[in-house]
């Protein structure tokens, strides 16, 4: 596991994944599974792996927080990058900042609190959360509301935010007035898109942004890879081509809901069990399961197709 400080280089390196976290059905953690996803992103070429929302880590009881961490250090390989999330609560991420602060981790995600916080509350509890764990804090930036582009900036010139993850849905995601505000104020080399392949064309093309998250490429690593790579080069209709292969799936999720999909689509698509979901998330039901296998199914034949063609 990457332990050193992320760099743009590290950002720029691989798409950001956001993998589910595979559970026994007694909702301890499934070990050999979550390493079954790993290796199937690693194998894609992807080194970066983000636990956050897809991993339910907003509802992890903080009692099982300590053998979670020492899990991921175990399935990943020496050299990719793993980050851990907390919150959302104040008191929920300053207990897990005691667990953080005795691990090699290089940064942590935030993981937003939609209700109950100010602009200033929120500016407060992260740095308090840094000052806890002793490491900079991903800032994960999903709703207006949240954090102002002033708090933010506050935060990244007193040392406090490793990069930041900006995830506010736009119908237009190259018209985006709080984005914009944002690369004003802190340049755009560590910000990154953080709503999986659709608008992450449109945010690194206009807004410079330096990489994208994503949940499908769990699915479809080398894939999302060569997205990446695409974008990077210039090359924005081979770009599009290669995302308009992600949008069955991403369809789904949007339609359904993009975590208990996500959940459905690496059981069905055969990369992993990954077991029940935690409460208060349920599963899908039985129709949709099916829906979502075959097309997860279909994202894994192509991907598998492209690794060969690149062999």
């Amino acid at each position: 596991m990457q332990t050193s400080p992320i760099t743009k280089q590290d950002l720029a390196g691989s798409v950001i994944s956001v993998p589910p976290l595979a559970r026994q059905a007694d909702l301890s953690l499934a070990e050999a599974e979550n390493r079954k996803m790993v290796q199937h992103l690693e194998a894609g070429g992807v080194s970066t792996l983000l636990y956050g929302g897809n991993a339910l880590l907003y509802h992890v009881a903080p009692s099982q927080y300590g053998e979670l961490l020492a899990m991921l250090e175990r399935v990943v390989a020496e050299d990719s990058l793993v980050i851990p999330s907390v919150g959302s609560s104040y008191g929920m991420m300053m207990d897990q900042a005691s667990e953080l602060s005795r691990t090699a981790f290089p940064t942590a995600m935030v993981l937003p609190q939609p209700n109950v916080v100010t602009y200033a509350g929120v500016e407060r509890a992260i740095g308090d959360f840094v000052q806890a764990a002793g490491k900079p804090a991903v800032v994960y930036i999903k709703q207006l509301g949240y954090l102002e582009v002033e708090n933010v900036k506050r935060l990244v010139d007193n040392g406090s935010v490793s990069w930041i993850k900006y995830a506010i849905v736009r119908e237009q995601p190259a018209q985006d007035e709080y984005l914009s505000r944002l690369k004003d104020a802190i340049g755009a080399e560590m910000i990154v898109s953080g709503i999986g392949e659709q608008p992450a064309l449109p945010h690194m093309q206009k807004f410079d942004v330096t990489a994208f998250t994503s949940g499908c490429v769990c699915v479809a690593p080398a894939l999302s890879m060569h997205m990446l790579r695409l974008i990077q080069t210039g090359d924005y209709v081979a770009a599009e081509q290669v995302r308009r292969i992600f949008k069955p799936l991403e369809d789904l999720r949007n339609g359904i809901n993009p975590v208990r999909v996500l959940h459905s689509a690496v059981a069905g698509a055969g990369i992993a069990d990954t077991g029940p979901l935690l409460p208060m998330m349920s599963p899908v039901n039985e129709s949709e399961a099916e829906e979502i296998a075959g097309v997860a199914t279909n994202l894994l034949e192509t991907e598998m197709k492209f690794r060969e063609g690149i062999k």
